[in-house]
């Protein structure tokens, strides 16, 4: 049977990979190199190059204090050089040697995220990529953060990653995943498949960092599946420089209770185009969402979705969107998308969405009180940016807070 599976998805596959992408966000693949998928190593990080440290750095990835994570993951280019586990209970390793530990998880690949949905998914596919396979075994939990990294550093290259990540019954993931790009503006093209399966009062918390640069594409694709009382948590912060971003992952909570999270906070600088949202489906009974973005242009362009469809009773949804132009002469946009769907009697579904610039009032209210102009504009974007993030790790949500800060810092 699993050849007969294999030659379908192949298949499926091989047809979308013929086909171009949405309009506004088609990528002519054949610019890029791809790259044939070597065996996982497994180095010590010590050997990395100080310039390879510090960008990984720049996404979050701690690198000489292992107390300070339960277990890392790096992926340079299309091979993983790097995993480990430090805490009992929790398995961090490559995709490629998780499947061939477990026979089950061939059943989970592409379950969360259709293998033909659009090129780039299909990409994965037919590239055998590779990625990191997380996993917590039943009611455990993670003492600190785990950490992954997906390192581009060859110009003008594909990286295809595919991830899976299982939190089994009862049992709490808390995950820090950083992008980032060796150093300069070179081309390159990031295709990122991320699954999640969240089984029955199971907790993921998963924070993205991106650190990119000008010249570098992001097509990521994500897809979450969230059993009964189990809860999927996503924080996503983009405040570096990207040429292109779109994303749109995708939460299912098909069991009774079940809740879905979706932060992100945006910064499109100047000629950056970031396409992102969430889209969640409300089809247990008591299922819960929301959606909270917060959206600066400095001059970049930001189309900020949001998607939340009940068809159960007692089911609740909340979307917000808030845009801030910093930019006056050097162009710029925030284009917000919020929908709502319900499809039953007894669905609870709201949005609210805002764009504007900062109010010359408050600023000279500040500069009153002995701030500079560009000290009082910081504190503004500070405050704005300032998303209470309900249920995050004290220790996850102060490294998230620190991430924003150092990147504020490039603001101005």
């Amino acid at each position: 049977m699993p050849d007969k599976i294999n030659s379908e998805r192949y298949q499926k596959a091989k047809a979308a990979s013929e086909k171009k992408a949405a309009v506004g966000s088609d990528i002519d693949l054949s610019r890029f190199e791809s790259e044939i998928v070597s065996n996982p190593v497994n180095i010590d990080t010590k050997v990395l190059t100080d310039d390879d440290r510090k960008r990984m750095l720049s996404a979050g990835m701690i690198l000489d204090d292992k107390e300070q994570r339960s277990g890392t993951f790096i992926q340079k280019d299309n091979t993983p050089i790097h995993h480990s586990a430090d805490q009992d209970g929790i398995e961090v390793m490559a995709t490629s040697e998780a499947l061939k530990k477990y026979d089950w998880l061939e059943e989970y690949l592409w379950t969360a995220v259709d293998v033909d949905a659009d090129k780039y998914t299909a990409h994965v596919e037919l590239s055998s990529a590779d990625g990191y396979f997380i996993r917590a075994l039943p009611g455990q939990k993670s003492i600190h953060p785990i950490q992954a990294c997906l390192y581009l550093s060859k110009s003008r290259l594909i990286q295809d990653v595919h991830n899976i990540i299982i939190a089994e019954e009862g049992s709490e993931l808390h995950i820090i995943t950083g992008c980032a790009v060796a150093k300069g503006r070179e081309p390159g093209l990031h295709l990122g498949v991320t699954e999640f399966f969240i089984k029955k009062g199971a907790k993921v918390t998963f924070s993205m960092i991106h650190s990119w640069n000008p010249e570098v594409d992001v097509r990521p694709r994500t897809g979450a599946i969230i059993e009964e009382e189990g809860l999927f948590m996503s924080n996503y912060v983009v405040m570096h420089p990207v040429h292109s971003l779109q994303s749109y992952p995708v939460a299912r909570c098909v069991g009774k209770g079940a809740t879905a999270r979706f932060n992100s906070i945006l910064v499109a600088t100047p000629e950056s185009n970031i396409d992102t949202g969430s889209k969640v489906f409300l089809d247990a009974v008591g299922a819960k969402t929301e959606v909270i973005s917060r959206a600066i242009t400095t001059g970049g362009n930001i189309i900020a979705r949001g998607y939340i469809e009940g068809s159960q009773p007692e089911v609740k949804g909340h979307l917000e969107c808030s845009g801030l132009i910093l930019s006056e002469n050097n162009g710029g946009m925030i284009h917000a998308i919020p929908e709502l769907k319900g499809a039953r009697a007894g669905v609870d579904l709201s949005h609210e969405a805002a764009v504007g610039k900062i109010a010359e009032e408050e600023v000279e209210y500040l500069m009153a009180r002995g701030l500079t102009h560009e000290e009082a504009t910081a504190a503004i974007v500070r405050g704005f940016l300032n998303v209470d993030i309900t249920g995050l790790p004290p220790e996850l949500d102060a490294e998230l807070k620190k991430a924003i800060d150092e990147s504020q810092g490039e603001l101005f």
